[in-house]
């Protein structure tokens, strides 16, 4: 296949998204300050022509230049979550940042690179593809993190995921080494086919290293220290964004890494999964309880639903990949969701962040306390929402893989995390009444009651999401 068609046909998001970025750059260096509305527009375009690129262009398998990227079902379904995570960011993004006077056409622009970087991180099937990925993933990452200047929190948070980052990246690298250095190859079937039987010392550590480095972008516990501080610093539109579409592309490459290229020693890398998963679970259940502040519950929140997600992993089998693209599928939903709410939380154009300036909402507004009420019951597992489905197939995976003592930690934690999830509702409807929010722009509206819908109605109809999570599956095997 030529470089051309192999564009053109197995790469078409990835393409518009370039061509894109160097359109607005160029669009943003003429327009100068009066640039942002216009690129912010024209990138949500060029996000949904990627997502139309995606589902309606080619649904044939690929290997794709000399076997450094593959296109199939999995990285497919991934793809279609992670552009979505990014419109929907920079859809709720702009009126905040304007509000902020922050309006710079930067921002967008380093959204659609990032995104590109978890495209390519999602297709990737060797070392250097993998590491590529990671790389543009986390460059644009680092920047828009302190992307307010003038906000000391802001600063902190980007030099603190900076520093970590070069960290877990070069912990990664020197994995990716040890690994090529014993398989004598960078390919994820080479080092399948050169790892079989007991695998060598050398070969253990590597593993060890790339999963770490893959669990600091996911932010498993104990690879977790950035994600508090970083959400909690960021601008808001920056942390929903670090709390959805990462989160998807960082799942999805430790999923096809462990499976494509380690299937000779699944009892390995299946023991450091589940230990990932126990760690991030309880952190999630406990580090959070004691939270005053909004956004950093949901940075304990998302530790402990990766560790949810890494539970379908460590099944090691069909069941349990089904289990995880349904889990990011609904997380993305939920998580997008509760942002939409915590971007609504301003009073006299100022933006608070407590969980006590919730209280009274549903005097003060009936309808999006309902919507948040609703996420909470959620992302807390409560039937017949969505999230519940989200952990019932995670955990049945893990059942069925006999890892029985894994699934009782899950439903302990899941039992503990609901505690701080209800806290919330019960501020919302049963504390005295703090001052009312601002009116909120309709994008964030729109996408709490989008979002909220969706959990409320998974369970009459959730065929699609399950039928596509099984097509993804499938596809790793």
């Amino acid at each position: 296949m030529s470089f051309s068609t192999a564009l053109a046909h197995h790469f078409l998001p990835e393409s518009i998204l370039v061509l894109g970025v160097l359109a607005l750059i160029l669009i943003g260096a003429w327009r100068g300050t009066r640039a942002f509305g216009l690129v912010n527009e024209l990138a949500v375009a060029l996000i949904g022509l990627a997502i139309l690129a995606l589902f309606f262009g080619q649904t044939s398998d690929a290997s794709l230049f000399e076997g450094a990227f593959v296109d199939d079902a999995f990285a497919r379904f991934v793809k279609a979550l992670t552009l979505l995570g990014s419109l929907v960011t920079i859809l709720m993004s702009r009126d905040y940042l304007q509000r902020a006077r922050l309006g710079h056409f930067e921002f967008p622009v380093l959204v659609l690179l990032s995104t590109v970087g978890m495209l390519l991180l999602v297709s990737a099937d060797n070392l250097i593809a993998l590491y590529l990925g990671l790389e543009l993933m986390s460059l644009a990452l680092y920047v828009v993190a302190a992307f307010d200047r003038d906000d000391a929190r802001a600063s902190e948070a980007g030099l603190k995921y900076f520093v970590l980052g070069a960290l877990s990246s070069g912990m990664l690298l020197y994995g990716a080494s040890l690994l090529y250095g014993f398989a004598g190859t960078i390919s994820f079937d080479g080092i399948a086919k050169s790892i079989t039987g007991a695998p060598p010392l050398g070969v253990i550590f590597g593993l060890v290293f790339v999963l770490a480095g893959l669990a600091f972008k996911m932010s498993a516990a104990p690879f977790h220290m950035w994600t508090p501080d970083v959400y909690e610093g960021a601008p808001t539109p920056v942390t929903a964004f670090f709390a959805s579409a990462p989160k998807m592309a960082a799942v999805a490459i430790t999923a096809r890494i462990v499976f494509t290229a380690f299937p000779g020693i699944v009892v390995q890398w299946q023991q450091i999964v589940i230990f990932l998963a126990i760690a991030s679970m309880l952190l999630g259940a406990f580090a959070a309880i004691g939270q005053t502040n909004i956004k950093r519950l949901m940075a304990y929140s998302s530790i402990g639903h990766m560790g949810f997600a890494l539970v379908g992993l460590a099944a090691g089998n069909e069941a349990g990949v089904r289990g995880v693209a349904i889990y990011l599928a609904i997380y993305l939903v939920m998580t997008l969701g509760a942002f939409a709410a915590i971007l609504q939380m301003r009073v006299e154009g100022h933006p608070v962040e407590k969980i006590a300036d919730l209280s009274g909402l549903s005097r003060n507004n009936g309808v999006a306390a309902f919507f948040l009420a609703m996420l909470m019951f959620s992302l807390a597992g409560v039937p017949p929402l969505a999230g519940f489905f989200a952990k019932y197939y995670v955990l049945l995976a893990a059942v069925e893989a006999g890892l029985f003592p894994l699934a009782i930690v899950g439903v302990l934690a899941s039992a503990i995390s609901a505690f701080y999830y209800l806290r919330v509702v019960k501020v919302i409807y049963f504390d005295d009444p703090a001052p009312a929010f601002d009116h909120s722009p309709l994008s964030l509206r729109a996408v709490l009651a989008v979002s909220t819908l969706f959990l409320l109605g998974f369970w009459l109809y959730p065929a699609p999401v399950v039928e596509a999570a099984t097509a993804a599956a499938k596809s790793l095997f």
